[in-house]
């Protein structure tokens, strides 16, 4: 008993260690949703003004920015915050708070290259139609799905990081056992019986 107990201690972050890492994850998240404010202000001028250069200009920054230096910073973000469950008592899939936030950034991170690469692309395509004064050009709406839902997410992030709320994954799935255990035999009183029913 006492040797896993040292076993599972010494995998235990030091101090220092620990305030580098959570140094680095709040930075990098800081980070990561510094661009998405950025990029929404970009599309929301994009979409927002009636010069046609401006929009342009708006949409062919996207491409400069938006895609690899977010990627980045969700990728040193999700790398740091594994070392940090992992090396603390919270773990990975211990509790809720960090195993949806664990969930979240991989999504996030994903659609990043997947989804948001290409649209990014068609943007910069649309912004450099626009700054030759194609009059067909028109910037895209679609923009606005991952400018609201991301810094929406991100936040949610945050407040679980604050809050940290109690509720473990294995604790839950524990008492909803222990408490049908309990229940059944006050739901059914033959239940508590021997299996002859004597």
């Amino acid at each position: 008993m006492s040797g896993n107990a040292t076993g599972a201690q010494g995998r235990r972050l030091s101090g220092g260690a620990r305030k580098k890492l959570l140094t680095l994850h709040i930075l990098s998240a800081a980070a990561w949703f510094g661009v998405d404010l950025a990029l929404g202000i970009l599309v929301f001028t994009a979409l927002l003004t009636d010069d046609p250069q401006t929009a342009a200009t708006s949409l062919q920054a996207l491409e400069l920015f938006a895609i690899w230096p977010m990627f980045a910073a969700s990728i040193v973000c999700l790398a740091s915050g594994v070392v940090l469950g992992l090396g603390s008592k919270y773990g990975l899939v211990r509790y809720w708070w960090v195993a949806v936030k664990l969930a979240t950034n991989v999504l996030m991170s994903t659609l990043i290259v997947v989804a948001l690469r290409p649209g990014i692309g068609d943007a910069a395509d649309i912004g450099e139609r626009l700054a030759t004064g194609d009059p067909t050009a028109s910037v895209p709406t679609d923009l606005l799905f991952p400018v609201l839902v991301a810094p929406t997410m991100l936040l949610i992030a945050y407040l679980l990081s604050v809050f940290k709320p109690r509720a473990r994954i294995r604790q839950r799935k524990a008492k909803a056992a222990l408490t049908d255990v309990v229940a059944k035999p006050l739901r059914d009183p033959y239940a508590a019986r021997s299996p002859i029913g004597v």
